[in-house]
């Protein structure tokens, strides 16, 4: 699914293509990824301009010039793809929003949606969601304040989007990884130093991974070299059984609540 960096990607990248354009078509193949009928969907975007384009955690906000946004979250599976019919992605589309010669195709939206939501529906829909955890507001104090209170093991609660948002499986494995604790640590049991630690590398991986165009392979547009860079530096996720980068231990993995944990025995020791 992809995460705060791969949703940042496309944020940057969609903002240097249709920020400023006018929506000249749109179409929709699967009703149930839109929030109202397709007919009027259409109806509604179509003559409408992208002001601007803004991430909140996972989620993509086209800002329109009636003050409404298209709000895009990809869930699991979901991709974006600009381009024109002849590099038309061969997979399902499910909505298509078109610019001139050029579409935004979103792909592979089984559990994804875009939904047309006022100012008002949009601020509603994201005030359960947590601090952006690369906002500068964001302190090592009040980033360790967000989980006050909190009794279970630290992988559950980085992905919490209630707690902080934008921060799903792969990351929450990396972040632990670079600060040296092991994902299914009891967060009680932290100790302030590496509450610290947590916070830096939080901020760290995050910014690296946005960097490198996240770790989702599936390219943005022709020739896009960036999405995806991120994906051959991952430290331990998805390399269960590999050699640790760091020390050559073999990375473990296993289960916390439900999800996949992935670690190192040796360079994140056991509390």
């Amino acid at each position: 699914m992809p995460e705060l960096p791969e949703m940042e990607t496309y944020r940057i990248m969609l903002s240097e293509r249709i920020a400023g354009k006018l929506i000249t078509g749109a179409a929709v193949t699967r009703d149930k990824t839109i929030n109202m009928e397709p007919d009027a969907f259409i109806s509604d975007v179509v003559g409408r301009t992208v002001w601007f384009v803004e991430r909140r955690g996972k989620h993509l906000l086209l800002h329109l010039d009636d003050g409404r946004r298209l709000v895009i979250h990809l869930m699991l599976g979901g991709s974006l793809y600009y381009g024109d019919e002849e590099d038309r992605p061969d997979r399902t589309v499910q909505v298509e929003l078109s610019f001139g010669s050029h579409k935004l195709f979103g792909i592979g939206l089984r559990l994804g949606y875009v939904h047309l939501l006022s100012a008002k529906e949009a601020v509603e829909r994201f005030k359960e969601l947590g601090p952006e955890p690369l906002d500068p507001r964001l302190t090592a104090a009040s980033f360790r304040k967000l989980f006050q209170g909190k009794r279970g093991v630290l992988k559950s609660a980085l992905v919490d989007q209630q707690t902080i948002a934008g921060i799903g499986n792969c990351y929450s494995d990396e972040i632990c990884f670079t600060a040296s604790i092991r994902p299914n640590t009891r967060i009680p049991s932290l100790r302030d130093e590496e509450w610290e630690r947590l916070f830096r590398a939080t901020q760290s991986v995050l910014r690296d991974a946005t960097a490198a165009g996240g770790y989702m392979e599936s390219p943005t547009f022709l020739g896009d070299t960036l999405t995806g860079g991120y994906n051959e530096r991952c430290r331990v996720y998805d390399r269960g059984g590999q050699p640790c980068l760091q020390c050559g231990t073999a990375i473990e993995q296993s289960e916390v609540a439900s999800k996949k944990m992935f670690y190192c025995p040796s360079c994140q020791p056991e509390q």
